[in-house]
This record gives structure tokens, C-alpha cells and sequence, in this order.
């Protein structure tokens, strides 16, 4: 089976729904209830359980991070008021991307369809009948313990980097924790998938885990990792946006873990690059949640094969970073902030991840042409800070750029009453790395290709597109 549309399950972050009213028994006249009319009549065996083993029991199963179990009848029955109020509302399954703004074609797409929802609306409204219990279908096997979720893709891990153990009191203010580790590579060596993640009891106190590499900086290591990326599109592009004429270490972002973002496999034909003598390092958000736990964060990397180069790289950039100084929110008031970024090659985007805090409201990316085109590529205009969405494409439908693109990232705050999820709007809030303070960029993986590949990839599109028109 291809890794992207197994990725389609893996990376899926599935229906959190929050007790809107109180749980009841289950009637046996409820359970057997059907609408009037010649219309069969859902039923959960039937038609409702498959939907929530594919949407749902990712985080709604025993031991996860789900507040209730959704995996039988009896768990479900009780919560059924609760889940047709967020499922009608597309309150859940957590995907807050705009459905008629932009690129529509991502790989891991956990949104219920108008008719998913129209079966379990209908469902709830005819009684929640149970249905034959001969048509249920058979459990879902679901990674077990401290196992990575692309194990089942994948087979376990090349490489697992362990983050110092880190205990959070059960009272206690919100702490960023730095870690490094060693990396044990002796030879350059090329990611082709990754995952970070907590321990299962973690998940309950980690807000988000970001995984960064210190990569040396002297002449040396870079003249090696110029040799590592030989024949590449945008290798120097690459090593030149890092700091130059120092021999210090670099800090290059990798990949997170956050609610709502899971492991990332890259196209076969891109990796990201490792080099020896590179540390890991780990920024994790912990918050207190009444006893104390302790977490040891993993990092995963599955290789492409010992000595294979890929054609492409895959780099992280925080596109349309608005830097803190610059963003600040008065109390009472919704904002607006724009940055921008030129595209020094051709680039393909692997994902979109829009990335605010409280009072995060919308992020919109746009794309101005070197010929003077302007559009719309994606946009979020319910953000919320409980979720961190990666929108990975469809390798076939993601946006491909010029060079000389000038990509700009609009960012709404909405520092007011009307945000519930505002602390408190009588603050002035500034930028910062706390979850009370704000930020405003989208954490976004590119893949530069070259001028000849870019003219073939938008040749073959338009040939797709008219195929399909005539």
C-alpha cells in the first residue's frame, strides 16, 4: 500500500467531543428505534461504527487522550446529545481548514463528509438504534503502549533519540524545557520519515514538543554538508539562509509533536539531511494538571537506504513569521498582521500549518507571481490554539512557485470578549513563546526543485486539468 494514503490514516487526528451533557442510560426502546418511512433507518453496527473507528477512536479509545471511549454502543449511547451538536456544527472531527478557500486535496484529510454527517445526525435523530450486532465490524487495531504510529507503516524505527526524562509538579506554571542528545550517526544519513511524540502519561501535560538540530558551523562541516547535498536544487539556498561567517552552531527546526499532529513521511523522492557530529534537541511545553507525571519524548527517523541521496530536500521555514517586537495586540481590539516571503527557487509546499496562540483567529496564505498573479492557497478562519493541524497535500495537487514568489501570511487576533478562548481581553499582549503571549507564522516544510522541473510539474497539471474538462 503507498505510505500516502496509509498516512491518510496514521497522521489522522479524529473526533475529541467534550461532555455537553450529562451521560444516561441506554433505553432498550432507544436502541431499537427507526425513523417513519420506506428509508432503512441507520444504525450504529451498520452504518455509524465504521465511521468512528476511522474518525474517531485515534484519540477516543482506552489509555488515550480522548475524554471518553467511543470504540462500543455503550460508550457511544451515553454521549450521543454531544456529539451531534459537534459533529452538525463541524466543531469535530478537529479540521478548521476553510472547505471553499484554496487547495481542498491533502493526504491526511480527517473531515467528516456532508454525508458522514448526515448518518450520524440522522442516527441520533431516529433513536441511536444499535442495529445487528452481525453487522458490526471488527475491531480496529490501534498501536499499543509507548509505540510510534508509523510503526505499522513503517516497521519500527531506524533510530530513536530519547529526550532526558522530565517530571512537572502537579501544581505548578506553565515551563518550556530544553534538551539536547547526542545523535550517534558517523556518516551523513537521509530522513525519509519522522515522528516525535511523548509518553503515553505525557500527553496529558505536553502542550507541544519541537525537535531542532545543532548543526556545527565551521568551514569544515559546511564544506561536508555542501558535499552531502551535492546535485540537489536549492542546496545552497539552503545552507546560506543559515547564519554565515561565524563558526558557531546553528539551530535548524525538524518537526513537533502537538494535538492534532502526528508523524510526516516525505515524498520517496525527498529526505531531510543529518550529519554527523549534529546534536537533537528538544523544546517541549509542559503544563500542570493536578499530579505529578513523568515524560521522556522520542524522536523516530526511518532512512532512506546508506549511500542514496535524494533528488530533493525538504526544509522547515516559519513562512510569514511576525517577529515579537512587532506584534503587539492592545486590549479589547482584533488585529491584523502581514509578513512576507520571497521564494529564492522553485518550491513545492509540503503542508500548511497555520501557528497562533489564544487569541489566534485566522491565517490566510497568498501567492503574488513573479507575472503578477495573486491567489489564495489556503486559509483557516477558525484557528484554534487546542489543535496544531498539519494540512498535508496531495503530492499532486500541492502548490508549486517560481522563484520570485512572494508568499504572504495573514494573521487575525482577536483579543475580545467574543473569543472564548481569551484569558482575558483587558491585556495588552505582545509576541512570545508562552501560550498567554502570541505568535503569528505557519510552521511549513518546502521542497526546492529546479527551473526544469517546474515548468514539467505545471506542463503536466495543465495537461490533467484538461483532460478532465473535456
Amino acid at each position: 500500500m503507498r505510505a500516502d494514503i496509509v498516512l491518510r490514516l496514521m497522521t489522522a487526528v479524529v473526533l475529541v467531543i467534550g461532555p455537553l451533557a450529562v451521560p444516561r442510560a441506554v433505553s432498550a426502546q432507544e436502541s431499537r428505534q427507526a425513523p417513519a418511512g420506506g428509508r432503512r433507518a441507520s444504525s450504529y453496527t451498520k452504518d455509524v461504527a465504521p465511521i468512528f473507528q476511522e474518525k474517531c477512536e485515534v484519540c477516543h479509545r482506552p489509555g488515550n487522550i480522548g475524554p471518553m471511549s467511543l470504540v462500543t454502543y455503550e460508550e457511544v449511547r451515553p454521549w450521543v446529545r454531544s456529539i451531534k451538536a459537534r459533529v452538525a456544527n463541524r466543531e469535530m472531527p478537529p479540521w478548521h481548514l476553510d472547505k471553499g478557500v484554496g487547495i481542498q486535496k491533502f493526504i491526511n484529510d480527517t473531515s467528516l463528509t456532508d454525508a458522514q454527517i448526515d448518518t450520524i445526525v440522522g442516527w441520533i435523530d431516529a433513536g441511536a438504534p444499535r442495529g445487528d450486532v452481525k453487522d458490526m465490524p471488527p475491531p480496529k487495531q490501534w498501536p499499543s503502549g509507548e509505540r510510534f504510529f508509523l510503526e505499522d507503516v513503517l516497521g519500527p524505527p531506524d533510530l530513536v533519540i530519547r529526550a532526558k526524562p522530565f517530571t512537572m509538579a502537579a501544581q505548578a506554571p506553565d515551563v518550556h524545557v530544553d534538551i539536547d542528545a547526542d545523535i550517534p550517526l558517523t556518516e551523513p544519513r537521509w530522513v525519509r520519515a519522522s515522528e516525535t511524540k511523548p509518553s503515553v502519561k505525557g500527553r496529558q501535560i505536553a502542550h507541544h514538543a519541537d525537535t531542532f538540530l545543532v548543526r556545527p558551523h565551521s568551514p569544515e562541516a559546511i564544506a561536508a554538508e555542501r558535499a552531502a547535498r551535492a546535485g540537489q536544487p536549492g542546496a545552497d539556498v539552503v545552507i546560506d539562509q543559515r547564519r554565515r561567517g561565524t563558526s558557531n552552531d546553528t539551530l535548524e527546526y525538524f518537526t513537533e509533536w502537538a494535538q492534532g499532529k502526528g508523524g510526516e513521511i516525505f515524498p520517496d523522492n525527498a529526505g531531510k539531511l543529518v550529519m554527523p557530529g549534529t546534536k537533537a534537541s528538544f523544546r517541549i511545553h509542559y503544563h500542570a494538571v493536578g499530579q505529578d507525571i513523568t515524560d521522556t519524548v522520542e524522536l523516530a527517523w526511518w532512512f532512506h537506504p546508506k549511500g542514496k541521496t535524494p533528488k530533493y530536500s525538504v526544509e522547515y521555514m516559519p513562512l510569514g513569521r511576525v517577529l515579537p517586537a512587532d506584534l503587539q495586540i492592545p486590549p479589547n481590539t482584533v488585529t491584523e498582521h502581514q509578513a512576507v516571503t520571497v521564494l529564492k527557487a522553485p518550491t513545492i509546499l509540503h503542508n500548511f500549518q497555520p501557528h497562533m496562540h489564544y487569541r489566534g483567529k485566522a491565517q490566510t496564505l497568498e501567492a503574488i507571481y513573479p507575472d503578477g498573479r495573486r491567489e489564495v492557497v489556503n486559509q483557516v478562519s477558525r484557528f484554534t490554539n487546542d489543535w496544531h493541524i498539519n494540512y498535508i497535500y496531495d503530492p499532486d495537487h500541492a502548490p508549486v512557485f517560481p522563484k520570485g514568489t512572494v508568499l504572504i501570511v495573514t494573521s487575525i487576533h482577536d483579543n475580545t470578549a467574543a473569543n472564548k478562548s481569551n484569558p482575558d481581553p483587558r491585556q495588552w499582549v505582545a509576541g512570545g513563546s508562552r501560550t498567554v503571549d502570541e505568535m503569528a507564522h505557519l510552521n511549513e516544510q518546502l521542497i526546492y526543485i529546479t527551473e526544469a522541473d517546474y515548468r514539467r510539474i505545471v506542463e503536466e497539471r495543465g495537461k490533467r486539468k484538461s483532460a478532465t474538462q473535456n
